[in-house]
């Protein structure tokens, strides 16, 4: 019974947390919408869905798959430096810049890191 108090408790808590964290973000996208222009909002919005969408792919994947996952991530790091570049394309002074600059870096570090380790998987079945 105490297992069960201590368990619900704890449970509260958490939960008034999380509603803390969600109205604290709420409160920034919100000033975000207000103050900046309507491109970035709309940009904001898609960078979130495509994380939510990101984070649902990788986590409901096999651990047995995530190897051969990385390949595909490439491609799709591929799309995010062409889309970064296109950003990019702007004055240097912009927020718009600076985040396509970070975007085309984490990319080609992804890229780089994913085609490294699909040359390790491809090694294991090397015959010796």
């Amino acid at each position: 019974m105490r297992r069960y108090r201590y368990e619900q408790e704890l449970y509260a808590g958490l939960s008034y947390m999380a509603f803390g964290v969600i109205a604290f973000f709420g409160v920034i996208i919100g000033l975000i919408a207000a103050y900046f222009p309507d491109t970035f909002a709309n940009q904001l919005m898609v960078f979130m869905l495509s994380a939510v969408v990101g984070y649902n792919a990788i986590w409901s994947v096999a651990p047995a798959l995530h190897t051969p996952m990385m390949s595909v991530s490439n491609a799709i790091s591929g799309i995010v430096i062409l889309g970064g570049m296109l950003q990019v394309t702007g004055s240097t002074v912009s927020a718009t810049f600076i985040f396509g600059a970070f975007a085309v870096g984490v990319a080609a570090v992804n890229i780089g890191g994913g085609f490294y380790v699909t040359y390790r998987m491809l090694q294991m079945f090397v015959l010796k």
